[in-house]
């Protein structure tokens, strides 16, 4: 399915039902006194996590959303019926904001998580509320007041552990057809990927990650150059950031030590946060460079990128060199997730 980053969609809830002006009437009793039942609160409208979601399409073709209305209140004192909530689905990621105020309402990061984004209306007072000792056949009763109604902004980091990052044409979405089962367009030409692409990495029956593609940055992307305003903030979620690398540009093109600083230097441009993550090299298109001169070229391109983090040589289109990026990478997020959990 085609990825929707971000939707706008109006929320509305219930009105409450009105309260219930009304007086016993029944054969042999002349005088019976009041009997108007409350009304119903209104339905509120909630937003829900779905593991199952990825992307926030739907909300292209339906942007409003609206809970039912309370029931008026009746005679004999008898309240009328709560309005039915509004249950709305979004995927785990979903980041809300109220669109007047630019107010971040909350996020949804596990699955069945809930957010109330537009409270239901409190019901009415049916007139037997009022009766009193003074005040015998009250002629009285009340209004539901309106339900909240709300325009919404959602936008939807991609959960993925592993992020890809790189200049257009560098590899990223060879190397995830390499390591999982995603399939995004792969072609010789810039900006291939347009939207970003998740593939699940297993390394075994009970170990997997996941990892995220997202379109190529290219310079000024921190202040919405190509594609890359749009995506970078779907990386601040991950533990570990590859950055590819392509190691046999061809003559005449673009430098590889430049490419290198352009994309470090839009990262720390976009979040220091995002700067800091732990990033691995990955030197892609080795398999291009002759097979004698494949080391010293490799080593040479270190030495001028002063690159002393872990690196990887590999071809993604032969898939050579990814298995003991996928086993290292398997490795360094489990011992993440542990010293997570002993903080915890």
């Amino acid at each position: 399915m085609r990825f929707v980053d971000s939707a706008s969609v109006m929320v509305e809830a219930g009105k409450g039902g009105s309260g219930c002006l009304s007086f016993r009437r029944e054969k042999y009793i002349p005088d019976g006194g009041p009997d108007g039942g409350d009304g119903g609160d209104g339905g509120t409208v909630y937003l829900v996590g779905d593991e199952g979601l990825n992307t926030l399409a739907d909300f292209r073709f339906n942007r409003m959303y609206r809970a039912e209305r309370g029931q008026n209140g009746m005679g004999r004192e008898k309240t009328g019926y709560k309005g039915g909530e509004r249950l709305v689905k979004v995927p785990i990621g979903t980041i809300v904001y109220d669109d007047e105020t630019d107010e971040c309402i909350g996020e949804l990061v596990k699955d069945g998580e809930r957010l109330l984004v537009a409270q239901g209306g409190y019901h009415g007072l049916g007139n037997i509320r009022f009766k009193s000792s003074t005040n015998r056949a009250p002629r009285r009763s009340t209004d539901g007041s309106p339900g909240e109604k709300r325009f919404l902004r959602m936008e939807l980091k991609v959960l993925a552990d592993v992020g890809l990052l790189g200049m257009p044409n560098a590899g990223k979405s060879s190397l995830i057809r390499a390591i999982s089962a995603a399939r995004p367009r792969v072609a010789d030409y810039p900006f291939t990927t347009l939207y970003p692409n998740l593939g699940v990495v297993r390394v075994d029956a009970s170990r997997s990650f996941v990892v995220a593609d997202i379109p190529g940055v290219i310079e000024g992307a921190a202040e919405g150059a190509g594609l890359g305003i749009q995506f970078l903030k779907h990386l601040s979620r991950n533990r570990v950031l590859l950055h590819l690398l392509d190691a046999a540009p061809f003559e005449g093109g673009a430098d590889p030590v430049d490419e290198f600083r352009k994309v470090e230097a839009e990262l720390a441009k976009f979040s220091n946060k995002l700067a800091s993550l732990p990033r691995w090299l990955i030197l892609n298109k080795v398999d291009l460079l002759p097979e004698e001169e494949r080391e010293a070229s490799c080593d040479a391109l270190l030495q001028a990128l002063n690159w002393d983090g872990p690196v990887f040589k590999i071809s993604a289109l032969q898939k050579q060199g990814t298995d003991p990026l996928i086993y290292a990478l398997m490795d360094a997020l489990e011992e993440a997730q542990q010293q997570e959990a002993e903080e915890a």
